[in-house]
């Protein structure tokens, strides 16, 4: 007899092993199924640090998600011992029109959130590192920081599995389908039913969720880490925030303090300057011309940043067309499973609240979290950015 659970999660990363977590605190009897090991790089929650910040650019309505974000992270920490935020202050630096300042203002100003407008000068004072333009300003906030996303998924883990849950590591899943009132779902190793199926596939998405008619685009990322000239003195994070940059052709870089010690060096990356691959064909190596771009790149903004180059490593962005996520039951399924994905370079920061979402909507089919802009119906009829990215769930 298949053994049977309340609820399957697939895929144990961020949003999966959140929702795992969430799940069986609420009694349920939770099965998470990973293609990988625990807490591994092979798809977008890794790298070391992810910026969190609540003066969101991307669109107002994302700030009451950040607001219980935060308290969830403190639980987080509480419960678990680990270190999951360093709230070490934010600036989002651009001229006054870009959409990073803007953007970032207008969250600020709609939710009355604590912040600052700094002049260019204003900013150079302050943070010594960064050079902006005479005609660049920056809306500092002091609540903006830095996550740990690895220390963040191996929490979730480790609460699930205190909590009850069943977490099967290097178990990918075949397929899944209907079943009575709810799911079965097919590994190599075995098959599971359930009364709900939870999909959390990152950047496998356009593979296990093509029947949901979500197009989404997966984008090979990089991310850099300098020894800046100098040392990494000037880098700690009670010196030198975390940022967002927008120049005047609209690219963005964004970039951390140093937080590992005076050998780890500083991370910065582009955002959203990647190319379009799959979780199969992505390319691990990091090519000298991409180091090379991105130290000249920086050169103009944190001139002491590019000193050596130490190391990259790669992710993947899952990107839907208008860059918002994608949570809610699945359109065909929606009495028996719940989908979460789309989260397009900017979602780590949701992950605690994401889980707890998830948990609502596999538990009760609803939820009090204002997710309206995350529903599948509005990319119905988006085209793909590139099609050759969809396919049958394997």
């Amino acid at each position: 007899m298949s053994p049977s659970y309340d609820v399957v999660v697939i895929g144990l990363g961020g949003m999966g092993g959140a929702a795992a977590h969430h799940l069986s605190a609420r009694g349920a009897r939770v099965l998470g199924l990973e293609r990988f090991g625990p807490v591994h790089s092979r798809g977008s929650s890794h790298g070391g640090s992810r910026i969190t910040r609540q003066s969101y650019f991307e669109d107002p309505a994302y700030v009451p998600l950040l607001l219980r974000a935060y308290e969830l992270y403190e639980d987080l920490a509480r419960a678990t011992g680990r270190e999951i935020a360093l709230l070490c202050g934010g600036v989002m630096v651009g001229r006054p029109e870009s959409r990073t300042v803007a953007g970032s203002l207008r969250s600020a100003e709609r939710w009355d959130l604590p912040h600052e407008m700094l002049d260019a000068k204003e900013i150079r004072r302050r943070f010594p590192t960064l050079t902006p333009d005479d005609d660049e300003v920056a809306l500092y906030e002091s609540r903006a920081g830095l996550l740990r996303p690895e220390n963040t998924v191996a929490a979730h883990l480790q609460l699930a599995t205190r909590q009850g849950a069943a977490l099967h590591f290097e178990e990918p899943v075949l397929r899944w389908e209907p079943y009575r009132d709810g799911v079965r779902v097919h590994t190599a190793e075995n098959t599971y039913t359930a009364d709900h199926l939870v999909i959390c596939p990152g950047a496998w998405a356009p593979r296990l969720l093509a029947d949901v008619g979500v197009p989404v685009t997966v984008e090979r990322q990089v991310m850099y880490w300098f020894q800046p000239r100098g040392g990494t003195g000037r880098f700690v994070p009670e010196r030198h925030p975390v940022y967002i940059w927008e120049d005047a052709a609209g690219v963005q870089v964004y970039g951390f303090p140093a937080i590992d010690g005076p050998e780890g060096g500083a991370k910065v990356a582009f955002f959203r300057k990647g190319r379009v691959t799959t979780p199969e064909t992505i390319d691990r190596t990091v090519h000298d011309d991409e180091v090379t771009a991105m130290a000249e790149h920086m050169a103009r903004c944190v001139p002491d940043l590019p000193g050596t180059f130490l190391k990259a490593a790669t992710c993947m962005y899952s990107t839907t067309p208008d860059e918002h996520f994608v949570i809610a039951r699945h359109p065909v399924h929606p009495e028996s499973v719940t989908v979460a994905c789309g989260f397009s370079g900017h979602g780590f920061k949701f992950v605690p609240v994401v889980g707890e979402i998830l948990a609502d909507l596999a538990l009760t089919g609803s939820t009090a979290h204002p997710i309206g802009l995350f529903d599948p119906a509005r990319l119905a009829a988006a085209p793909a950015r590139d099609s050759s990215e969809r396919g049958a769930r394997p």
